[in-house]
């Protein structure tokens, strides 16, 4: 079963409040960043908001399974991050997507003090708990920097660009 919904270029999701999403470019157009304070539905608006980056950086259309593989890849690592600031850190604040010629990296920052990590053992037939061991299979590196004296956290993870 595919993630990656087919959705035109242009499509950011549903807007919240009359008011398309709040987000930022930067100048050279590699890097992306939402801002997740206050919206609603914010596991769907991070996965569509980081598929729209995906379309403008032309990794979709995918042009063969495993380019659409590692979109899918990407837009799961998405969800399980925003998903884990949901349940785990007091709701993720922010989403950024950026890339370079060999890596995307993603990172949600929350107001959360916990540290994440894979679930010790991984019990694969059980509900629940495999965000992070999904993340940690997936990427090619991730982990948590924090800033002292500043609450919260910033989870990033790095995943290979399709080739």
């Amino acid at each position: 079963m595919s993630t990656t919904r087919q959705q035109p270029p242009g499509d950011l999701g549903p807007e919240r409040d009359g008011a398309g999403p709040a987000f930022t470019v930067s100048a050279e157009g590699r890097s992306r960043t939402l801002s997740l304070l206050s919206a609603s539905g914010i596991v769907p608006l991070a996965r569509d908001f980081t598929r729209q980056a995906l379309y403008d950086w032309a990794w979709l259309p995918a042009e063969s399974a495993d380019r659409r593989a590692a979109a899918e890849d990407v837009l799961l690592v998405v969800s399980e991050l925003v998903t884990n600031a949901c349940l785990h850190a007091e709701g993720p604040e922010e989403l950024r997507v950026s890339y370079g010629q060999k890596v995307l990296r993603l990172e949600v920052a929350d107001r959360g003090a916990g540290q994440p990590a894979p679930r010790s053992p991984h019990r694969a037939g059980r509900p629940g708990g495999h965000g992070m061991f999904i993340v940690e299979r997936l990427c090619l590196d991730w982990g948590v920097v924090r800033t002292p004296g500043s609450p919260g956290k910033m989870v990033w993870a790095e995943l290979a660009a399709p080739a």
